[in-house]
């Protein structure tokens, strides 16, 4: 966190012109009397009592005055320009609703194992040479990620009004031990539907900090369940996409592909199809239905 906020600290746009809140999710201890905040001339501690990253972001975007939020977590370290850079680029691209960095470089605490390396972009690891945008949902390569995340307040309140017509927030991004996300890729689906676009920046530029935990194999494995068990209930409520899990051919052969590949790959792919089916249960118990808050598909 002392790197998180001392980055904070050293940003070039002026302190007159931002306001910083660190949300204080249900930790054990509160954050108030840690982090000193002072140096900021408009800056609060806000505590939210209900355990959950949505649930936080809801209450950041209730309590924040600005215009144009930016979402970190206490493992992003922001290039010392960025939110010069962030707050310029809607000036220059007023087709773009929302937007990230193009440029999220890794600090690993643990070096990774061979094995994982082809799923540590799940970490939200990129590296971009130019700036990329789309207005097509399924365009996944330019959706921001939930690191330093710009998002102009219509957009946020959009994003709070869909969480409002679920009715749960119980699959959308990290709870607890639960590996759940795309709370990040709805904010640029609801850009989509107000007719604009979204995209990443390289001039946006990110340390991510990566503990050893987060590049074991038993965490990916339930980030990779999470990944598709909340994907799946979110597209089928944005625009009545049903999942699709493996069917017991497709199981057969991920079983057949352990024979003569990496475990880990097979417990992988294994996740992908128990997540999608869990999804589809999920939405049949919970009778969901689509809900059209989109205005393009």
């Amino acid at each position: 966190m002392q790197r998180v906020l001392d980055a904070l600290k050293a940003q070039t746009l002026p302190k007159e012109q931002w306001e910083l809140l660190l949300v204080d999710n249900v930790s054990k201890e509160k954050l108030s009397g840690f982090w000193d905040l002072s140096w900021h001339p408009d800056a609060r501690h806000v505590r939210e009592e209900e355990l959950g990253l949505t649930a936080a972001r809801l209450r950041g975007i209730a309590e924040a005055k600005g215009g144009l939020l930016v979402f970190i977590d206490d493992d992003n370290v922001l290039a010392p320009d960025y939110l010069e850079r962030a707050a310029a680029i809607p000036r220059s691209y007023s087709h773009i609703g929302v937007f990230g960095a193009g440029s999220m470089e890794p600090e690993f605490e643990e070096e990774p194992e061979p094995v994982v390396r082809g799923w540590l972009g799940m970490l939200a690891l990129r590296s971009l040479s130019r700036p990329t945008w789309s207005n097509n949902v399924a365009d996944y390569f330019c959706t921001p990620c939930g690191a330093g995340l710009c998002v102009p307040r219509r957009f946020a309140a959009l994003y709070s009004q869909f969480v409002r017509e679920l009715g749960t927030s119980k699959v959308l991004d990290r709870r607890g031990e639960d590996l759940f996300c795309g709370g990040d890729d709805l904010f640029s689906w609801l850009s989509v539907g107000s007719d604009t676009g979204f995209g990443i920046f390289p001039e946006l530029r990110i340390t991510h900090l990566i503990s050893a935990g987060r590049v074991q194999q038993d965490y990916l494995v339930r980030l990779v369940y999470g990944h598709n068990f909340s994907f799946g209930v979110l597209r089928y409520m944005v625009n009545g996409t049903n999942p699709r899990p493996a069917t017991a051919l497709g199981r057969l052969r991920i079983i057949a592909h352990g024979l003569t590949n990496a475990w880990f790959e097979v417990r992988c792919q294994w996740a992908e199809s128990r997540g999608a089916a869990d999804a589809t249960q999920f939405i049949s118990k919970q009778r969901l239905q689509p809900l059209k808050i989109l205005t393009s598909p």
